[in-house]
Formats: structure tokens, sequence, C-alpha cells
């Protein structure tokens, strides 16, 4: 569900007119391979992780959770990008979607609209607007994505007009999207969706983000509203020491047409800790309640309440190969997990992975 690197190109600042075409590329190719292996204690039969884990998701094998082959073009006054993928990320994530769009994992097309201004729209495949997290597990702090990033989106399709400053400090867009995570409509849907994102960076050690969703993602025979407001902020107190700490609330209408609103609610703070050039350790500490079942259904009486929480280590033997080893635990107010065949209330991961972008 999350991607800060579209912010992270405009934030950059692109001059645009003031720089000949000819002294930059305009197309570029790049590529990213993640493999991982996870061993889920619950050790279940089927091979698959909790289904609200979409990343890293297959237990006691090796697999490929993301591989993708990318192009980029750019130029001052126009841009593209197209990049096909597999990997267990693609099947979890695009599982709703037919034929050769399951394997989409950006297309997008976009037009500057300002001369001496970084206003533009692009039209596409995007980028998620929502969360820190983005299925480039390299560009994470942790191996694993947190709850708070799987369960929004990390993909959408829409139109997107974004204006950046000149001095790189704000970000502001607005969009109309398909859905929630959506390239194709839910049949008998035509409900247009809407978004916003505000980054603000008052230096290079601080981000502020805020992103919301407005949209209904059922057939207008059952239409149910959907409202949801992301929150995050990104602070790089030392060059040893970051932190991020992130908010997500969302309702929706308990019928089409009712007052009435079922909510859930994410809290979530990361802490890096990089003792040396090449290493670092990173904790987690999650909260994820959606007692009605919107987003994660449980079949219990408190639905799900669930605390997570996760230690990772990262090696990088090349500024763009990793290596990582996670330890990651669940604990539900019910019992909602299964140890073998019998029901739990924990559930615990190990995970390691290497990844390399090229």
């Amino acid at each position: 569900m999350k991607n800060i690197l579209m912010a992270g190109m405009l934030l950059a600042g692109m001059d645009g007119f003031a720089q000949d075409d000819s002294t930059r590329s305009s197309l570029t190719v790049s590529g990213y391979l993640e493999g991982y292996y996870t061993y889920d204690l619950g050790r279940p039969s089927h091979h698959n992780s909790p289904s609200f884990v979409y990343s890293h998701n297959r237990h006691n094998e090796v697999n490929l959770n993301l591989g993708l082959i990318k192009a980029a073009y750019q130029k001052s006054n126009a841009r593209a990008n197209f990049a096909l993928a597999t990997g267990t990320y693609m099947n979890a994530n695009y599982a709703t979607e037919p034929g050769v769009l399951k394997h989409i994992y950006e297309a997008n097309a976009g037009i500057r609209l300002a001369r001496r201004k970084n206003i533009w729209i692009d039209v596409g495949v995007l980028p998620s607007h929502l969360g820190f997290e983005s299925a480039i597990g390299k560009d994470n702090w942790t191996l694993t994505r947190s709850l708070f990033a799987e369960n929004s989106p990390y993909f959408e399709t829409g139109a997107k007009l974004s204006y950046a400053s000149d001095n790189g400090n704000w970000l502001v867009s607005g969009l109309v999207l398909n859905g929630w995570q959506r390239i194709q409509r839910v049949d008998g849907n035509n409900t247009p969706a809407f978004g916003h994102q505000v980054t603000y960076k008052p230096n290079s050690r601080v981000t502020f983000n805020s992103s919301s969703f407005i949209g209904n993602d059922k057939p207008d025979s059952i239409k149910q509203m959907r409202y949801f407001h992301n929150l995050y902020g990104i602070f790089q107190l030392t060059d040893q020491l970051g932190i991020t700490a992130g908010l997500d609330i969302g309702a929706e209408q308990k019928a089409k047409g009712s007052n009435d609103y079922n909510a859930w609610y994410t809290p979530v703070m990361i802490i890096q800790l990089s003792p040396a050039a090449k290493h670092s350790i990173t904790a987690r500490g999650e909260y994820y309640q959606d007692k009605s079942g919107v987003i994660i259904a449980a079949d219990t009486p408190d639905g799900f309440r669930t605390w997570g929480y996760s230690l990772n280590y990262d090696f990088w033997a090349l500024p763009n190969a990793i290596w990582r080893v996670e330890a990651r635990g669940f604990s539900s107010k019910d019992k909602i997990f299964k140890k073998g065949t019998e029901p739990s209330a924990t559930n615990y991961f190990l995970t390691t992975s290497i990844a390399v972008a090229f």
C-alpha cells in the first residue's frame, strides 16, 4: 500500500526548462530483485502467512517477494514510468486484477503544466500517496512491511495533479482514483474516489506528511463511503538515529445511506540505529484495531485487535545490495492465529532476505 519515492523525486526539485534537455539522459532502465525465506512458528500446512500479511508471506520456502524491470522517461515537460513485476507480493496484492494487469507494477505518463513551476498532471497506475513504506524493500527501514502499510493501498489508478515548491520544502497533490488499491473498478461501481497529499520538509532531516482517501470500494447498489486519513513524520535526529511515527484512522458506513460508521485505526513507531556505516538495527512497535472487520476480518468477539513488534538487523554489502534478518511477533486480544491446528493469541516469524537494485 505505500510510496514516498514519488514525493521524494518531486521534492528534490526539477528545474525543468532551466536545464537543456540535451544535458541529461531521457530514458533509464532499472530493476529490483528481493528473495526471502520466512519461517512462521504457527507452521501453517498451506504455507501462507495470516491473510492480513501481503509481503514476504510464504512460510518455510525460499521465494521471490518482488522482481521488477522498470523503464523511466524524463524530460523537462514530460515523463513516463512503466514497470512489470512478479513475485509473491504481486500475487497477494493484485489477486483481484484480471489477466495481464496482475503484473503491472507501475504505468503512468505525466505532462508539466507550467513553464517555470513544478506543476504536473500524471495519469495511470501510480505508487500510492498513502504511507511511508513501499513495496521496494531496500527503501524501507524494516524487512517486512508494517500492518500500517500492508492494509492500505500500495498502488492506485487515476489522475494526480501535483505541485512541488522550488525550494523542495512542499509537495501538494490532489487525486481522482478508481478505488482502494484498484487498477480495474469493481463491477457496478461508478463512484469516483478522491485523495490528497501534503508533504512538508523543513530541512533534509525532517518530513511531515498528511494524506487522505475518500471513496466507495463496493458496487453502487450497496455503496458504503470510506473516509481514511494517513499521518506520519520522519525524523533523522542524528546520522546514527532516526525515528518514524505514523497514525492511520479510517471509517466506513455500516450500510448504504447510513449515518453510522465502522472505524479502525493503527499507530506505529519505528526506531533505527546505525552504529556503523554498513550496519543498522531497527525496532518497530505497532497496534491495529478493526473491531468490525472493515479492512481485516476476524471471526471473534473482539474483532481484529492486535499488537505487532519486530527487530531487524541490516547489512549493506553495497549501496544497492542489502542482506536483512528480522524477528517479528503478533499478539491479539482473541485467539485469531493458529499454532499447528490449535487456536492461539500469538504468532511469531523469522525472516531473512537479500535485495539488489540495478
